[in-house]
């Protein structure tokens, strides 16, 4: 049968997700377990490959098994076995016709962001940190020009091996929420580095180095050197794909409500 996992994980100690010889990346770490649950090999598929230090509220991966095994069970046993910064938070058993790559209808990230004097300390890694205050105003004026299709090469790191710089931005919140700022981005697909590319750039905007208006001449030059240095990728999680109503699989992940300004 096709299983899908809804994963949570604290990204701070591992080097991404995509497996890696060093076996420090989450997706090493997902396999382990789950080879040991099964007491077979396990190789999964992601719906979206995140960065070293990038945390997940609901990165869904999909795998075949022989075995049948309540879905519970799918819960319990990995997470008995896994390490204590990721977990399984739900278990599906999905058509074979379901990939949770090419069935994600779009993906979801927000990015935590502290406007302060003092740097994070309690929210280290979990929080970026910015000390110049933000205009929200500003910042909402440069995200209108990004929304909708657009070559995004402007915004896109050289290693990225994406087929197409096209992508297709559909929202793009702002909100403020104490002393933490909450950035949140929904599209179609994502280039490598692309949200921590126009975080950036919104810096720049809010704390007024730039015009709202620069973001413009930024998408137009599709030239990597056109845009901001990349923002760290502290504060910034996969909130997860969204899909067809159809497969029955959670669209809202409850992680979310513990993050600032949900």
């Amino acid at each position: 049968m096709r299983l899908a996992l809804g994963i949570s994980y604290n990204g701070l100690a591992y080097q991404g997700w995509q497996s890696q010889s060093s076996g420090l990346t989450v997706q090493d770490k997902l396999e382990k377990a789950l080879g040991a649950f099964c007491a077979q090999p396990v190789s999964t598929l992601c719906a979206g490959r995140t960065d070293a230090g990038v945390h997940a509220l609901m990165q869904v991966v999909h795998f075949d098994t022989p075995l049948d095994r309540p879905e519970f069970a799918w819960v319990r046993g990995p997470n008995a076995l896994l390490p204590h910064d990721i977990a399984v938070q739900w278990a599906k058993v999905v058509p074979t016709g379901f990939h949770c790559r090419a069935s994600a209808l779009t993906r979801r990230y927000v990015y935590l962001v502290l406007d302060a004097a003092v740097r994070p300390s309690l929210d280290t890694g979990r929080v970026g940190w910015v000390f110049k205050p933000l205009d929200q105003s500003r910042m909402e004026q440069a995200a209108q020009h990004l929304l909708g299709e657009h070559d995004f090469s402007s915004f896109r790191a050289s290693a990225c091996q994406a087929l197409s710089p096209v992508k297709t931005l559909r929202h793009i919140g702002i909100r403020r929420s104490g002393t933490y700022w909450r950035f949140e981005f929904e599209a179609n697909a994502f280039l490598h580095h692309m949200i921590r590319n126009i975080m950036g750039c919104l810096i720049l905007v809010g704390d007024g180095r730039k015009p709202p208006e620069w973001m413009l001449e930024v998408l137009a030059a599709r030239d990597r050197d056109a845009a901001a240095p990349t923002f760290s990728p502290n504060g910034l999680y996969f909130v997860g794909p969204r899909y067809d109503a159809a497969w029955g699989l959670p669209e809202r992940p409850s992680l979310l409500d513990g993050l600032p300004g949900a």
